[in-house]
């Protein structure tokens, strides 16, 4: 299983990637694989600032919907367009094509919190 390093990581399973004042978001392989294949991403929050740990979204998989929390506070400024027509982009490339949101951060300080690619495999792997 993939955990890459420059990637900041949830105990709810999702991936952080920050670049400056913008974060990209999305699940981690880990959750993609317990899901099994995602045939649907629902984003609501759109322009929308979510506080840290509120969902902001759901992915629908065959048997499954689960929730999306956001990893940070921030304004949602993008969501991923391909995820419309292509959502199997999650089960192919969770880390690249398959990112959710891309988001401002509104406390840089929270990313402080997030866990490194080591902590989070030691919790998937538990």
């Amino acid at each position: 299983m993939n955990f890459p390093a420059e990637l900041k990581y949830t105990k709810d399973h999702e991936w952080i990637r920050i670049e400056g004042a913008d974060a990209y978001i999305g699940i981690t392989e880990f959750a993609q694989r317990e899901l099994g294949d995602i045939v649907y991403v629902d984003i609501t929050s759109a322009g929308k600032e979510v506080s840290k740990e509120d969902v902001f979204g759901t992915v629908e998989a065959v048997k499954t919907v689960s929730d999306l929390f956001m990893p940070l506070t921030g304004t949602v400024s993008e969501i991923n367009p391909a995820l419309d027509s292509q959502p199997e982009l999650v089960n192919t490339d969770p880390y690249g094509q398959g990112w959710m949101v891309k988001i401002s951060v509104k406390n840089a300080a929270e990313i402080d919190s997030l866990l490194s690619a080591e902590a989070y495999q030691s919790i998937v792997a538990a």
